[in-house]
């Protein structure tokens, strides 16, 4: 994104938002509430549009982008969008068949322990185990580019380090994976970038020591929102 305004009414969601994610990386972005962040997801998935500046997604401007692409980007939000009345396993086979070349299935969900409640309908699912299956949807097409959104979001610890694992796997294995998370210990744990916004501009953005440099990322993080971008 390079210049990126979003504006609602009189609310100004984002201000000349610039930063870029890298193949085969994890770019963590972080922002408090309001700050942004979901917006500029839905720019780059191609739900929302922006009013000015530049976007591109695997070199093209994802609003509009025809099926091709976006069967080259996979996205979990935060409300799921999940199919309420059906069970994990038959969904994501469902899902896988709509790519030519994707995931192993069984093995996503053996990573993902969703074998465990396989026999449960989403709907009666709690909302650590939806977390889990929404993933598995996001990346059984095997994408290029992953969008998520606090993947870890009401999970218990063991799950977390199952999910942190899978996620850099997938990025080692060459997909671009951009995370939001209002976890700095996850953000530590997994991001190779990680990108501040704060009241709809990018605050700070680089590796953590970068940012950080000798102070924790919580104490960057704070003193960035407190201080506004520059």
């Amino acid at each position: 994104m390079t210049g990126v305004t979003r504006r609602f009414g009189q609310t100004e969601a984002l201000r000349g938002l610039t930063w870029d994610a890298q193949v085969g990386e994890v770019t963590c972005v972080l922002g408090p509430n309001g700050a942004g962040k979901t917006t500029a997801m839905e720019i780059a998935t191609g739900l929302q549009h922006a009013d000015h500046g530049e976007v591109r997604v695997l070199g093209r401007d994802p609003w509009g982008a025809p099926a091709e692409h976006r069967a080259r980007v996979g996205v979990m939000l935060q409300d799921g969008g999940l199919p309420q009345s059906v069970r994990p396993g038959p969904l994501l086979r469902h899902l896988s068949r709509f790519w030519s070349d994707p995931a192993d299935v069984e093995q996503l969900m053996t990573r993902l322990d969703i074998p465990a409640f396989d026999r449960t309908t989403i709907r009666r699912l709690s909302g650590g185990q939806r977390q889990r299956v929404a993933l598995a949807a996001a990346l059984v097409g095997r994408p290029d580019v992953v969008f998520l959104d606090e993947p870890t979001a009401g999970l218990d610890p063991h799950a977390r380090r199952d999910v942190h694992a899978l996620i850099r796997s997938t990025a080692d294995d060459g997909a671009t994976m951009i995370v939001t998370t209002h976890s700095f210990d996850e953000a530590e744990r997994l991001a190779d970038r990680v990108v501040v916004i704060v009241a709809g501009r990018v605050a700070a953005a680089g590796t953590v020591t970068e940012v950080a440099g000798e102070r924790s990322l919580e104490e960057t993080y704070f003193a960035l929102a407190e201080e506004g971008p520059a």
